[in-house]
């Protein structure tokens, strides 16, 4: 999975995976490991990663990783917010979710990116063409850390956002550290790649992520999801224990 991670562009990877969805289904078809987001059962997850090479991350159905998985959890827990009705906005659309949020019925959903081929509107997230206070969420996910002036997108999130409105903002957060680490001298991909783990990103986040988003203006929970599951639930799910899912306010 690491080579082919480096050798195909992500646009590609999106197209190879819906054609790969079935055979891999059927190939690691079991009962030890469940993907919440299609209900199936499987006898292991695939590995995957940059650098780190992470065991059982993968679904091998819906091609999903850990946070894909626990951020399903969060939506369709008690917050029940499938079912509401609610103006949404997807930044970055990940394809495990496309379909899925485009037949929830009581949201009127729509998908920004600039390359994604499932974005909606062409956009760049620090420039947005939408009107203050449009959505009543916002999903950014695995999106901020590739962004010099992260700071810049997180204020046309909050900008339009409605007031009351929510926005699930999952970066790769390190716990340990106090204080994100960046150097925007750091360009090369290669050198990116050993600095920030991967060769597209520009950081690695600390826990001062949620003051970067108070400082906006944003009110911010950490979200611990995995606090509330049982240990034998975590590895039956494929998700990584202590895992925060980062909610901002307006």
């Amino acid at each position: 999975m690491q080579i082919i991670l480096k050798i195909f562009p992500r646009i590609v990877l999106i197209k190879l995976s819906i054609l790969l969805q079935p055979l891999l289904s059927l190939v690691f078809k079991g009962s030890k490991f469940t993907d919440p987001i299609n209900g199936k059962k499987y006898s292991r997850f695939l590995s995957y990663g940059y650098n780190k090479i992470r065991p059982n991350a993968l679904s091998p159905g819906t091609l999903s990783l850990e946070r894909h998985r626990l951020l399903w959890l969060y939506l369709t827990s008690d917050h029940n917010l499938e079912n509401q009705f609610l103006n949404v906005l997807h930044v970055a659309p990940e394809q495990v979710f496309y379909k899925k949020f485009k037949n929830f019925k009581n949201w009127t959903y729509t998908t920004t990116d600039l390359n994604s081929p499932l974005a909606d509107v062409k956009a760049n997230l620090c420039n947005l063409p939408f009107k203050n206070e449009t959505y009543d969420l916002i999903l950014c996910n695995h999106v901020l850390e590739h962004i010099i002036d992260d700071i810049k997108a997180m204020r046309e999130i909050y900008r339009v956002l409605k007031k009351g409105g929510k926005a699930i903002l999952q970066v790769p957060l390190d716990a340990e550290k106090e204080k994100s680490y960046e150097d925007h001298t750091i360009i090369n991909p290669k050198d990116r790649n050993k600095h920030f783990g991967q060769y597209d990103h520009v950081r690695i986040y600390g826990m001062d992520f949620f003051n970067r988003l108070s400082n906006i203006g944003f009110k911010c929970e950490k979200i611990d999801l995995t606090s509330k599951l049982s240990d034998r639930d975590i590895i039956k799910y494929g998700l990584v224990k202590g895992e925060l899912i980062p909610v901002a306010w307006k």
